[in-house]
């Protein structure tokens, strides 16, 4: 390829990743774009797992073989059958060198220096690939991983420039590599409670209204759990901030433990004292046994005095419910009946008539409001849920 066509290449491969909005589609566009760049027949991007030893493969892209997944969900490889890993690209390059490219033939290497493979040739022989090129990808001062790009048996083996044409992809690579991963940090903090590590209020109000969609098209049941941890203020004052906040991290890591019992769960911290769980999918007897089981084991915390926790599900007899704001009421109503009632059980709407007549009917008080997320008549129901 002319030098203005690589040029092309290399500016074509820089927009597509910028282009991408979630990992997968950054890898994939990494792949294809170092594919063509290359003119392989298939590029694979591969992750150095350092905690695991070794290299999980994150897409692979092109003319896959039969046992090849485009996003495959298991496919890692030891580090030790792969010494370029540990050597090559982390010792020679923290030496000093570059953190060049080579070639491998379905004969063996082709770039001189670099040592036999066995393992790579054995998979350019078994896929009927004639030879491969294999770019380090250098993530903010480490080797992060590898872009493997291969050609057909009958195509032309690459050669020094073509290498070196690749160590270039691979930094461009590496600079929509860490753009992604910066994008994805910043949906994480948007969507998490800095203190507990769980999801925050923004994340439940997109995740009940996915819900509450798939509801009303199949009648998956959709469950919410709201607790209040009670005794925080005393903590607070008694003990320091810093300990109820140390309370607060404790309880959630329990809802995240009795969460992880129902499927597809969501467990949040919605702010303040108050936490919640999302469940689509398992029952309402189902979410009444975790909910009895996170009261046991909040109870059990050195810290606090246990919660008080509320239920509103689908599959309980709580009639139609049109919006995320109808089930909150109701959860509420039942959380704050099981505090006024110092209920050492979840209370559930549905099964307990005065949640029902408390969730419909106006607060008394101001602090009762706070209760209540936005108490409006049924008819509003339709505008987003906020909390006052």
């Amino acid at each position: 390829m002319a030098v203005d066509g690589r040029l092309r290449a290399v500016v074509a491969l820089a927009q597509a990743m910028a282009a991408a909005t979630t990992p997968r589609e950054s890898w994939r566009a990494a792949a294809l774009g170092a594919c063509g760049a290359l003119s392989g027949s298939f590029a694979a991007l591969s992750v150095w797992e350092r905690e695991r030893g070794r290299l999980r493969v994150l897409v692979n892209a092109g003319e896959r073989a039969p046992d090849e997944e485009e996003f495959p969900e298991s496919e890692t490889y030891p580090v030790n059958r792969f010494p370029e890993i540990t050597e090559f690209l982390h010792e020679r390059w923290a030496g000093g060198g570059e953190p060049d490219a080579w070639v491998e033939t379905a004969q063996g290497p082709a770039t001189p220096g670099h040592g036999y493979c066995h393992q790579r040739v054995a998979a350019l022989r078994r896929r009927g690939r004639g030879c491969c090129v294999v770019a380090p990808i250098v993530l903010h001062g480490r080797a992060w991983g590898e872009l493997y790009v291969a050609r057909p048996e009958a195509a032309p083996v690459f050669g020094r420039e073509d290498a070196d044409f690749a160590t270039v992809l691979a930094s461009v690579v590496a600079a929509g590599i860490a753009q992604t991963e910066r994008l994805e940090e910043v949906r994480r903090l948007a969507f998490t409670d800095p203190l507990t590590g769980l999801a925050n209020r923004r994340a439940v109000d997109t995740r009940l209204d996915e819900a509450l969609e798939q509801h009303r098209a199949d009648g998956s049941v959709v469950s919410l759990v709201v607790c209040d941890v009670n005794g925080l203020k005393q903590v607070n004052d008694t003990q320091g901030h810093a300990v109820g906040d140390r309370l607060l991290e404790r309880f959630g890591s329990v809802l995240s433990l009795c969460g992880a019992m129902l499927p597809g769960t969501l467990a949040a911290r919605l702010g303040g004292d108050e936490f919640c769980l999302v469940t689509l999918g398992p029952s309402a007897d189902e979410v009444v046994d975790v909910s009895d089981d996170l009261c046991v084991r909040a109870k059990e915390l050195e810290l606090g005095e246990g919660v008080a926790c509320g239920v509103a599900s689908t599959g309980d007899p709580i009639g139609e419910v049109r919006s995320a704001r109808r089930l909150f009421r109701l959860a509420d109503a039942a959380q704050y009946r099981a505090k006024a009632a110092r209920s050492p059980k979840p209370v559930v709407a549905g099964r307990d008539g005065t949640v029902m007549r408390l969730a419909d009917s106006p607060p008394r008080s101001a602090q009762d409001r706070r209760r209540f997320r936005d108490a409006r008549p049924e008819a509003e129901e339709d505008e987003p849920w906020s909390e006052p």
